[in-house]
């Protein structure tokens, strides 16, 4: 009987399935993991009104009772995120794994007539992205991406000013995440895996390695077979706006460099690094910085520069800083005896190019919305605001800037075929192998 209800489901057209849920308007919702952002995923979600909270899935015992308590104590438990895909009463999953997950659990969910809600970075590598759009389509899933920014109502705005030319044209963005986490998270030895942790089913389609205590908990981010570091984690943010806000589908060539050359552990993502991406039109810059915290209040931002001035935009909210009009002529540097006197010599006070705008914003309300979003997509099978599609180019970017990073040079992107030009060891880095046996049900899903 499960497995016909669950062909029945995957079949739904969008209009059949939009009447299922208008019988009954509420949204069972099931979780996957329950590490930092799954315990935020749980209360947002708890937060809204048509949401029932029916299962909890992890493979750590104390973070699974601590799950299923923080959802009312009534959600059902289990270990295997495969027997909760099963579970007719979850409409919908929230993917919060380690990034190594995020790709193959979205296609199964898909594939078992879920709707997901899936944690940023959509992928581990270039391929997963392309994989999990053709799984989403191919079943008619709504499929949203954790990056919340989208959904706050300043970072809307601040995209209106921008696209209605508020700032001219835009010739560059520098986006940035500083912070000093000197000497590092340390380097504890290999060690058995505790008895109360699936270790096996946490490195899932990832290769098999030792169980370390960092590796195995939330200092996953910092190890390349599960994630992309900070490039992946915070930059992903700030490209996600870059490109949203100039509506590009990704860069045409991409440099980057930096290393780990600070922290004192057994990490292996840059804890400093520089990435120069090329646009058609403009540039931008992301620079990452875990040893050297900087001047700018939070560690981090996102600057847009335009003919008419600059914008900087974070969860804080936004501020436009107009240039001056001035006489080209006016510019040009002058020795103090100069007879044409100094740079503003008999000229009137300057005007802005543009008006100056400060708004803040929330940061708890993006998250709030970004949930209301996606929950209303459910109902309604339309796009949500940052679909699989989205997801995947944003973090087509952060993978190329980590690809050359880690091969050592520039690279040249195709992004209307996806394609890296003219470097053959770079192309092989678009996509890894998963290992057995999830690499077969990679292929029973393609």
């Amino acid at each position: 009987m499960q497995s016909s209800r669950r062909a029945f489901a995957t079949s739904l057209t969008a209009a059949a399935y939009s009447r299922v849920h208008g019988a009954n308007d509420r949204v069972g919702v099931g979780f996957i993991g329950y590490g930092l952002i799954g315990a935020q995923h749980v209360f947002d979600f708890k937060n809204q009104k048509d949401v029932d909270m029916v299962a909890m899935s992890e493979v750590y015992q104390p973070r699974l009772d601590q799950g299923v308590s923080e959802c009312g104590g009534r959600a059902k438990s289990y270990r295997d995120f495969r027997r909760m895909l099963e579970d007719k009463d979850v409409q919908a999953v929230v993917v919060s794994t380690p990034d190594h997950w995020h790709a193959l659990m979205t296609m199964m969910a898909c594939a078992a007539g879920k709707d997901v809600y899936v944690e940023k970075p959509l992928t581990l590598f270039v391929r997963e992205g392309q994989w999990m759009i053709k799984v989403a389509r191919k079943h008619g899933r709504v499929v949203q991406t954790g990056t919340q920014q989208r959904s706050g109502k300043h970072y809307q705005k601040a995209r209106d000013l921008l696209r209605g030319g508020h700032l001219g044209k835009v010739l560059s963005v520098r986006m940035t995440s500083y912070r000093n986490i000197m000497p590092g998270f340390g380097a504890p030895p290999d060690a058995a895996p505790p008895a109360d942790f699936d270790y096996e089913m946490w490195l899932g389609p990832a290769p098999k390695r030792p169980f370390n205590p960092h590796r195995g908990i939330y200092h996953f981010r910092w190890f390349w077979h599960y994630s992309g570091g900070q490039m992946t984690n915070l930059g992903a943010h700030h490209i996600d706006i870059l490109q949203w806000y100039l509506n590009v589908k990704g860069p045409k060539a991409v440099s980057a460099s930096g290393g780990r050359f600070a922290l004192e552990d057994n990490g292996e993502t840059p804890d400093t690094m520089d990435a120069l991406y090329e646009y058609d039109g403009f540039t931008s810059i992301y620079s990452c910085r875990e040893a050297s915290q900087g001047r700018r209040e939070g560690g981090g931002g996102l600057e847009f520069f335009g003919t008419k001035g600059s914008m900087t935009v974070s969860r804080g909210g936004f501020e436009v800083f107009p240039d001056m009009k001035i006489n080209p002529e006016n510019a040009i540097p002058r020795f103090r005896g100069h007879p044409g006197g100094g740079p503003q010599a008999n000229q009137a006070k300057p005007e802005p190019w543009t008006q100056a705008i400060k708004e803040p914003g929330s940061s708890p309300e993006q998250f709030d919305l970004h949930v209301r979003n996606f929950l209303d997509c459910v109902k309604s099978r339309q796009r949500p605001i940052a679909d699989v599609e989205d997801g995947h180019q944003v973090t087509t970017a952060c993978h190329l800037g980590n690809i050359s990073l880690r091969i050592g040079r520039k690279l040249r992107w195709d992004p209307e075929k996806e394609e890296i030009i003219g470097d053959r060891e770079a192309a092989v880095m678009l996509e890894r192998p998963y290992r057995k046996p999830w690499d077969q049900v990679l292929r029973s899903l393609l």
